[in-house]
């Protein structure tokens, strides 16, 4: 399955790299962190590799290794804005528990 962006989240990419002045999309990533185990990693990416699966939506690359694809696949990234905070909201159908601060989670 893919990993997709909504049209907000895909906005907000397009934003981040215009104010970059380069990059060819967002790196996503899992890594073992947190209180329940996996946390999610992000970055802008200025370069692909030939271990990268690159999937694209509402226009905008989205980039992750093998090994992560397997707790993100079918995730959708939105962008949300909530009173003063704003930030990326993963909505992963593979999450079974996450902790209470929302940082990290189990699969």
């Amino acid at each position: 399955m893919s990993i997709t962006v909504t049209p907000a989240a895909a906005q907000r990419i397009r934003h981040f790299l215009t104010q970059r002045g380069k990059g060819v999309g967002l790196r996503l990533a899992v890594k073992t962190s947190g209180c329940s185990g996996l946390a999610y990693a992000l970055e802008f990416a200025d370069e692909t590799t030939q271990d990268d699966l690159q999937f694209e939506s509402e226009g905008v690359v989205i980039l992750t290794d093998q090994k992560s694809h397997e707790f993100l696949s079918g995730t959708e990234l939105d962008f949300v804005r909530e009173g003063l905070n704003e930030g990326f909201r993963f909505n992963n159908p593979n999450v079974k528990d996450q902790c209470g601060c929302g940082e990290s989670f189990r699969v």
